[in-house]
């Protein structure tokens, strides 16, 4: 036997041939699927380190909302002017030559006056302003009264301070035309001016200070002495009958004009669609959405001030009306679709029904704006460069303002409070007008056709309840509201409330305001409804039928007290909307479409809405088909919600018990689910530091609706899209749409990671 020698391998080595693949070394499915993993982990990780978007703190001074009464106000109708710094005297005694002086446009034929005219309400009295070279230019020259107030400047928005406005005109082409160093030139050579610029300002005759002694003049147009002034400082007959009736128009929920037209500068300095009509259908001016993408921005513009409004003819960004009673029918008419304007107009334009008297009321009420002081409408004998100024001008609607005007009359004599007593046949508003401030008015049981406004402060108006008897106001479906009311100190209860098209109870502008054991049935948008109100008790009240709200405390500060009440076949039960403090507790609400909402939107006068709290409410089957007026916010709410909020920052929601919601229980979200993320909104968007724990949920989110529905999302108990990384939810045994929430007790670094993957995911679904 022989063997091989020890050095040669026991068999030829084998080598891969066509037929012989070689064995791939296999790589353990642990791995496949833990090294995405572990880089999905890691960029979480390092997401939670990154910079996370934030709103930007907001001043209390520039925050808005409450009743911004005076230091001497006795109601909300004497509202405290915004503060503005008082002009430099030289210098605005300078911008006044400027402003009359020709020499500042192209051709020394044009100076601001030219389109802002004294006798023309400093405005110019043509449909379009005329430009330099004597063509139509594309929007009306506005007035200049109360421009110090405004937060935005021409019809778009676009400057946000006058000194920024004033150069536009002065040096665009086909405005002024002026060339900045020729006129720095021609300014330079008059020794009137060289002195004048010399002693307003450290660096003399420049560019820049040509417009800030122009805006310094401008800031001096003011206007706070109307009739309306007197009324509103407690001089009851400062305005006319018609006036009076007039102004209760104005302010009432059917026309609305006054959510927009706020005291005392009668605008809100916001942008609203209306639709106008084009005057050039084949070249439609957009407005706003050609500066700036806004919510609702196509086709906004700005809401002007109207003081000095009927001397300002014609109207609208481009004219297209001529008389204040054109407008008035616009606006009945709903705006620009009744026109052919192709737009959803602002939810608050939704037309309404107007006797000839009420409009002409109206337009009556609208003339009690009226307030020219003489030193500031008198004109310049002469300028420094020795061109002519404009003349004064005839304005036929200062003769309709004067004779419009109430006689002075003497002040009622204070006397002790007492109580006054309605009986069945008289009317409520015969013992209101009796009354002075700290008087009791007790209305006795019966039904009531009116309604009933209170400017005078301290008032309480208590129905007599025997059983089930107690007072019913009953608009019989044609007044607006049960209650217009603007009085501080203002107590209301014991009432029954039906059938008016615009709200139960309406409060605007006050301090203390109480409203209990008030019955509210089929009222139109709103069943009790404070605005832009301070130091609100609700309580004990019941509430049902309400096409937009049965409670609405909006643009409001606190401390706000909702409580104890009962609120159901309303599309939303409660809401707290851009204000502040507020209690919402204790409270039953049911068969809504929504219980309760805790909203912050865009374009009000308040920009904040935080510091709500909202705890042991039963909250059940709030599943009622959503009734709410189209376009409206309101009217996408899904049927089915228990507790939403949107935007709003600081909400705490706690030991409330949550049942029977079809799309969710607590929903928490901002703007961006009503507006494209490219929005750029007046207010922070992001709802943050809300803490949703300790609730108590039972069958919510079974079948959703809305747009849940239309993504095909399932619903639950908590739902959240994404927005806000410092919120926090503590509730364990909730069902919850995403599937993850950071608690209160998370770090903030893995509530940015989480918040970060949610966004993105949400981002990609919507």
């Amino acid at each position: 036997m022989t063997t091989q020698p020890a050095d040669l391998p026991l068999s030829p080595p084998e080598y891969p041939t066509a037929q012989t693949k070689p064995q791939r070394r296999r790589v353990p499915w642990r791995w496949i699927i833990g090294i995405p993993l572990m880089l999905i982990a890691a960029l979480i990780v390092a997401a939670a380190y990154l910079p996370v978007p934030e709103d930007k703190p907001i001043p209390l001074a520039q925050q808005g909302g409450g009743a911004r009464q005076e230091g001497a106000a006795i109601s909300g109708l004497q509202a405290a002017w915004p503060e503005v710094a008082t002009p430099d005297p030289d210098q605005a005694a300078l911008g006044k030559l400027l402003f009359y002086d020709p020499i500042l446009s192209a051709n020394d034929d044009l100076s601001c006056a030219s389109c802002h005219h004294p006798d023309l309400g400093f405005s110019d009295g043509k449909p379009v302003a005329i430009g330099a070279h004597g063509e139509d230019l594309r929007r009306n020259a506005p007035s200049l009264w109360n421009v110090a107030y405004m937060t935005s400047l021409f019809w778009d928005g676009r400057a946000k301070s006058l000194e920024e406005q004033m150069l536009t005109p002065l040096t665009n082409e086909n405005e002024m035309a002026a060339n900045p160093e020729e006129l720095v030139t021609q300014l330079a050579a008059i020794p009137e001016y060289q002195t004048a610029f010399n002693a307003a300002f450290t660096d003399g005759l420049t560019m820049n200070n040509v417009g800030m002694a122009i805006a310094a003049f401008e800031r001096t147009l003011v206007a706070h002495d109307s009739p309306f002034d007197r009324f509103a400082a407690g001089d009851f007959n400062a305005l006319t009958p018609a006036q009076r009736r007039g102004f209760n128009v104005f302010r009432s929920a059917q026309t609305r004009c006054f959510e927009c037209h706020t005291y005392p500068t009668f605008t809100n300095n916001t942008f609203s669609v209306l639709g106008v009509p084009d005057t050039n259908p084949l070249n439609p001016d957009l407005g706003q959405v050609e500066i700036v993408n806004g919510p609702d921005s196509t086709r906004a513009f700005r809401t002007p001030g109207l003081r000095n409004v009927a001397l300002t003819a014609p109207y609208m960004h481009n004219g297209v009306f001529t008389t204040l009673e054109e407008v008035v029918d616009f606006y009945a008419k709903g705006g620009g679709p009744a026109f052919g304007v192709d737009v959803p107009p602002d939810e608050f334009l939704q037309g309404f029904t107007l006797t000839d008297q009420q409009t002409s009321d109206l337009v009556a009420f609208m003339y009690a704006l009226t307030d020219e002081p003489t030193d500031l409408i008198a004109v310049p004998t002469s300028v420094p460069s020795g061109l002519p100024v404009v003349a004064h001008m005839q304005n036929p609607a200062r003769d309709l303002v004067e004779r419009s005007d109430a006689p002075p009359t003497a002040a009622l004599e204070e006397r002790p409070p007492q109580t006054i007593t309605v009986k069945p046949g008289d009317t409520i508003q015969s013992g209101v007008d009796q009354a002075q401030p700290g008087d009791t008015v007790l209305v006795e049981p019966g039904v009531y056709n009116e309604t009933v406004y209170v400017d005078i402060p301290g008032i309480t108006i208590k129905g007599i309840v025997n059983g089930g008897e107690r007072p019913w106001l009953d608009g019989q479906k044609v007044m607006s509201d049960g209650f217009n009311t603007t009085g501080d100190d203002f107590t209301l209860e014991g009432f029954g409330i039906k059938n008016y098209i615009g709200n139960g109870v309406l409060t605007t502008g006050a301090e203390r305001v109480i409203y209990r054991d008030i019955i509210i049935q089929d009222t139109g948008l709103y069943g009790l409804y404070p605005v832009e109100s301070t130091d609100i008790l609700i309580e004990h009240n019941i509430v049902s039928g309400i096409a937009d709200a049965g409670i609405y405390v909006g643009q409001s500060r606190g401390p706000i007290i909702v409580r104890n009440n009962e609120v159901f076949n309303n599309v939303t039960g409660i809401e707290i909307e851009n204000s502040t403090n507020a209690d919402v507790y204790d409270n039953y609400a049911h068969d809504n479409s929504g219980a309760i909402l805790v909203f912050l939107l865009p374009n009000n006068p308040s920009k904040v809405g935080y510091n709500t709290r909202v705890y042991n409410n039963r909250i059940e089957n709030n599943n009622h088909p959503n009734f709410g007026k189209p376009n409206s916010t309101v009217s996408k709410v899904p049927p089915g919600t228990g507790i939403m909020i949107m935007t709003a920052d600081n909400t705490e929601v706690f030991n409330n018990t949550i049942t029977g919601n079809q799309s969710f229980g607590i929903g928490l979200t901002s703007l961006y689910t009503l507006y494209s993320r490219d929005t750029v909104f007046d207010l922070g968007v992001l709802p943050e530091n809300n803490w949703i724990h300790d609730n108590h949920f039972e069958n919510n989110g079974y079948a959703p609706q809305g747009m849940l529905k239309e993504l095909g999302l399932d619903g639950a108990d908590l739902l959240w899209t994404g927005e806000g990384w410092n919120n926090s939810w503590d509730e364990p045994n909730a069902s919850r749409f995403p599937p993850l929430l950071p608690g209160r007790n998370w770090a903030d670094p893995a509530k940015r990671g989480i918040w970060r993957v949610y966004d993105i995911l949400i981002g990609m679904l919507l």
